[in-house]
């Protein structure tokens, strides 16, 4: 098997465990996140406190539609909004513990994935994965933006 082959094979696993987790989350209500809803507070969450302009501009959206979609997500209870402290004008989207609860399961599996992994290698091995992990994400994959930008305190 190729490196490429393993790692689609692994990347494959894990989003078909995060579909099955989405689809089994449970009943269908107005509440419920749809497929894409599902995926814009992934990225809100992966940013890790964005602007509203800062999502659109990673997905590639307008801000009005960006807008619209945040606030159903609020008015569905998966997203808050902070003000600035620095520009009242400007506010910090935030996921709230009813997003973590909803996407816990796939998290748990990263994790048990991780431990299970960490039992069966050496220590050693363990920091050289972290180190390609790393260098992968930092020096490999420049056609995702730095999605982290700088925030305030």
């Amino acid at each position: 098997m190729s490196l490429e082959s393993s790692f689609a094979e692994v990347y494959t696993k894990f989003k078909m465990h995060f579909y099955r987790e989405l689809f089994s989350a449970g009943p269908d209500n107005e509440e419920t996140l749809t497929t894409v809803e599902t995926f814009c507070m992934e990225v809100i969450h992966a940013m890790k406190r964005p602007t509203i302009n800062e999502f659109a501009s990673f997905i590639r959206i307008s801000q009005p539609n960006a807008a619209y979609k945040v606030n159903n997500l609020i008015r569905k209870g998966y997203l808050t909004k902070t003000r600035s402290t620095k520009d009242k004008r400007e506010y910090f989207l935030e996921v709230t513990p009813k997003y973590i609860e909803y996407c816990n399961a796939s998290e748990h599996f990263m994790k048990d994935v991780c431990s299970r992994l960490e039992k069966r290698i050496s220590a050693e091995d363990a920091r050289k994965l972290e180190e390609i992990f790393s260098m992968v994400s930092e020096e490999m994959m420049a056609e995702v933006p730095d999605y982290r930008p700088k925030k305030e305190g």
